[in-house]
């Protein structure tokens, strides 16, 4: 896919990782319809920096763990656009509860936003994509996907969810609409984990360092751009899984 003049949603877009994937497909020449749920400020800054690159921004707010709030984005996107080209599902939480005491509530929150959400963003924008001609998904999943973490289970679950939700969509929707995943490892250190704790956890990579997200934006635009891959989960990992 040429990615100039597409028009690409971004999900989670306002800040981290998203912000950066949305910031990497403007400077390839997307317009950039851009997801944000309470960020109001970091999205008003990452679609200023997009304008800046001479691409559209628009910011459209939504609560992706509920129906109402997909409908509503969807709805936003065709008032602001003519069409959509690319969907890159970013949204996501990350909160430790542990196996045995994890709540309802706790299931929910994670799975509403980690897995109901880009299965429903997944049909919407393809039902779009399909009136275009086609198009191309980017899921970003996690190494918690393909390797599980006691302290995260339905994180873990959550995104071994969008691993096989990944390769039944591209089977579903092809040969027009190609979807793939990406699995970060340890690329961008959360925001509580002290600096020495980060460094230590690169040391013991097999690449003993840590990643960054334009690590993760290469591989996005890697597989937007290359029209013969589709069904696949490249990891981002430094080596993580081997270790």
């Amino acid at each position: 896919m040429e990615l100039r003049g597409k028009t690409a949603l971004v999900t989670g877009g306002a800040h981290r990782l998203g912000r950066a994937i949305a910031l990497a497909l403007a400077e390839a020449g997307c317009d950039i319809a851009l997801h944000y749920h309470a960020s109001l400020d970091q999205a008003s800054e990452t679609a200023g920096r997009i304008q800046a690159l001479g691409r559209r921004a628009v910011p459209m707010p939504a609560d992706l763990s509920a129906p109402a709030g997909i409908e509503g984005l969807f709805r936003s996107l065709d008032e602001s656009f003519d069409g959509l080209d690319i969907l890159v599902n970013s949204a996501a939480i990350l909160e430790p509860a542990g196996l045995l005491d994890a709540t309802e509530a706790d299931w929910q929150r994670t799975i509403d936003l980690n897995l109901r959400a880009p299965f429903f963003c997944l049909q919407q924008a393809a039902r779009r994509m399909r009136r275009r001609g086609g198009g191309a998904i980017v899921n970003i999943s996690d190494i918690a996907g393909l390797r599980p973490w006691p302290r995260f289970p339905i994180h873990s679950i959550s995104k071994a969810g969008t691993e096989m939700l990944t390769r039944v969509a591209a089977l579903a929707l092809a040969p027009d609409i190609r979807v793939n995943a990406v699995a970060p490892g340890p690329v961008l250190k959360p925001e509580r984990m002290p600096a020495g704790r980060w460094e230590a956890l690169g040391v013991g990579l097999p690449l003993q360092r840590t990643g960054s997200p334009a690590d993760v934006t290469h591989t996005v635009l890697f597989l937007l751009r290359n029209d013969f891959v589709t069904g696949e989960t490249v990891v981002v990992d430094g080596g993580d899984q081997l270790s």
